[in-house]
């Protein structure tokens, strides 16, 4: 890693991030500016640019987007909420059930979704008690993108992995005779949830309410249902016999049907206007996520991912544990900054190597890696998209929240479901 390009890549790496941090309304212009910088001068060639972005990833969440902005005007969201509200005592029982109920969808639609799916009604239960979104839409992330390594479906960086170890849906389950990712999964998210419980025990104010929401459409709801569906579907095509895209194109389908069914209600090009209108579509986190991208393929473009993979074994030697170790701990690290989907993307390929130069099976070294890389997402404002998305839909709401507000919540949890995961793969496939 001592040639000049490579580091200076990792210097504007870092500066990149640095202005991401230092200028929180400018984090697009950053993204997108960067991005062009490193097409302009060559590091990345256009087309070489071009598919260092996921588009798998930018039509899913276009998609979802779609969908949601359906359902939050159908009218699910306050019934959600209200049943949800009269259910729980407190504030404190409030987040935590919400926060599981992500986990749970969170297991089955992609992280991102999730968020896009649950904060609305975080958002309605916040207004009727008068108390900031910021912690409940924050542990409604957390838990998503922690979940998103459950199953085949949860997560792209699961897709990835499915991909690399021709893994099917089931094998997330049981895998060569022990318990799957799903399991583990679940073990670091009951321990992450006691804890909530524990952060929150302070929000103790009471919740009185009533079931008075109404749904006026219910296709929205079907949508995304059938999304879960279709997209448990598609994870059982072999990779080679379906589109790299196929997740995205399933969201925009079930996102065009609904477009289609409410412009046949006799509403004209009004819903068309509406769901790609700025308050439907994301554009800002649509934007972040391709310039970032493009940012990190460059790491990979220059051979800096490779270099890092060589060092693992050099510094590990003949140690599995020291190279499995290495993996989980640099992967929460360098996947908070990288971003977990491409930080995965990039090392997976590596990790099938390193593997390979050390005669040993390659699983515990993946599981590591998806569990040391999904989880690191969740200790940087940027590592995943969840967390993108959350961002954008706290500033559309006009809510304000700092650094600290992040940290406080997001430190432990993620020290908490990282720790028991390293553990538990360990044992399980040492």
């Amino acid at each position: 890693m001592n040639n000049p390009p490579q580091l200076l890549i990792i210097g504007f790496f870092l500066l990149t991030y640095a202005l991401l941090f230092a200028l929180p309304n400018w984090r697009v212009h950053v993204a997108l500016i960067s991005a062009a910088i490193l097409i302009i001068s060559g590091v990345m060639p256009p087309l070489v640019a071009f598919w260092a972005i996921d588009w798998n990833v930018i039509l899913l969440i276009a998609g979802m987007m779609g969908i949601v902005g359906m359902f939050i005007t159908s009218g699910m969201p306050e019934l959600l909420g209200d049943l949800i509200i009269v259910k729980v005592p407190n504030i404190r029982w409030a987040i935590v059930i919400l926060s599981a109920f992500a986990g749970i969808v969170s297991a089955f639609v992609d992280n991102l979704a999730t968020v896009l799916i649950i904060a609305p009604v975080a958002f309605d239960i916040a207004k009727r008690q008068n108390t900031s979104p910021v912690p409940i839409i924050f542990s409604i992330a957390l838990a998503s993108n922690l979940q998103g390594a459950a199953t085949l479906v949860g997560d792209t960086t699961s897709i990835l992995l499915a991909a690399e170890a021709k893994m099917n849906f089931l094998d997330f389950f049981v895998y060569e005779r022990h318990l799957g990712l799903f399991w583990i999964v679940q073990i670091s998210f009951l321990c992450s949830t006691v804890f909530l419980y524990v952060f929150f025990r302070k929000e103790s104010q009471r919740i009185e309410a009533s079931v008075n929401a109404k749904v006026n459409d219910y296709l929205p709801t079907y949508l995304l249902l059938a999304s879960i569906v279709l997209l448990a579907a598609v994870s059982f095509i072999p990779p080679d016999k379906k589109p790299e895209t196929s997740n995205g194109l399933v969201c925009c389908f079930l996102f065009l049907i609904g477009l289609i069914r409410d412009c046949i209600k006799g509403r004209g090009l009004a819903p068309v206007k509406k769901a790609f209108g700025a308050q439907d579509m994301d554009y800002e986190t649509l934007l972040l996520l391709t310039g970032l991208f493009i940012i990190v393929g460059a790491l990979s473009e220059t051979g800096i991912v490779r270099s890092i993979s060589e060092l693992f074994v050099r510094v590990s030697g003949d140690s599995v544990f020291i190279i499995y170790t290495l993996i989980v701990w640099c992967s929460v690290l360098l996947s908070s900054f990288m971003g977990n989907i491409p930080y995965v993307a990039a090392m997976l390929p590596v990790t099938t190597t390193i593997s390979s130069l050390m005669g040993v099976s390659p699983t515990i070294l993946y599981f590591g890696l998806l569990c040391g890389a999904t989880l690191g997402g969740n200790l940087n404002i940027f590592g995943s998209p969840a967390f993108i998305a959350a961002q954008g839909l706290l500033r559309r709401e006009e809510c304000d929240f700092s650094l600290k507000d992040f940290t406080r919540i997001c430190f432990p949890y993620t020290l908490i479901a990282v720790i028991s995961g390293y553990v538990l793969v360990w044992f399980l496939y040492k």
